[in-house]
């Protein structure tokens, strides 16, 4: 009996994360499709990844630059439109943009002993809207979260870790399971 309830377990493990991502992409593409009615199954996936393309092509093109700044400027000026655009574009600008924040993964030190470290990702130099020379901002993502906190800790508690920072951010996500990051000690 024991021996059944470990292969029922094992199974869990390797069939669970397959159908909740199989079932995650089916769920964003029977959506998708429903907004962008085709007829085909599918094709509002391709009709929008092609429309986001193209208005990418547009906004880095001479010609348009012009009409895009006019519409952040636009965007810009209302009052919680503003909120909501200016933080969805710092965000995604952070992770995929031309001004990445999240690619300086470090650890840093919580106590004075060194036995308390957290991982996250400088995000500022000096703080310096803070006025608070010789520290850094430090973002810690949540485990199993979209959300994040950020710490402000003097630069000389922080140290680089020597990973690629999806693999840490991966690492961080997944509350330390994943053994895509093995974090080193930099000398």
């Amino acid at each position: 009996m024991k021996r059944i309830v470990q292969y029922f377990l094992r199974g869990l493990v390797v069939t669970t994360p397959v159908f909740l991502t199989l079932y995650v992409c089916w769920w964003i593409v029977s959506r998708v499709d429903r907004m962008i009615d085709v007829g085909i199954p599918g094709a509002g996936i391709v009709v929008t990844l092609t429309g986001i393309t193209l208005i990418g092509f547009l906004a880095g093109n001479l010609l348009t630059r012009g009409l895009v700044a006019e519409i952040e400027g636009l965007l810009e000026k209302l009052p919680f439109v503003r909120l909501l655009y200016t933080s969805t574009k710092d965000l995604l600008n952070a992770f995929v943009g031309e001004q990445r924040r999240f690619n300086r993964p470090v650890r840093a030190q919580l106590d004075e002993a060194g036995m308390v470290w957290t991982m996250g990702f400088v995000t500022a130099e000096g703080a310096e809207r803070l006025a608070m020379p010789g520290f850094v901002a430090v973002y810690l993502p949540q485990a199993y979260n979209f959300a994040g906190n950020l710490i402000i800790v003097p630069a000389n508690r922080v140290e680089p870790v020597l990973a690629e920072a999806p693999d840490i951010m991966a690492f961080i996500v997944s509350g330390g399971v994943s053994g895509s990051a093995e974090p080193k000690r930099k000398k």
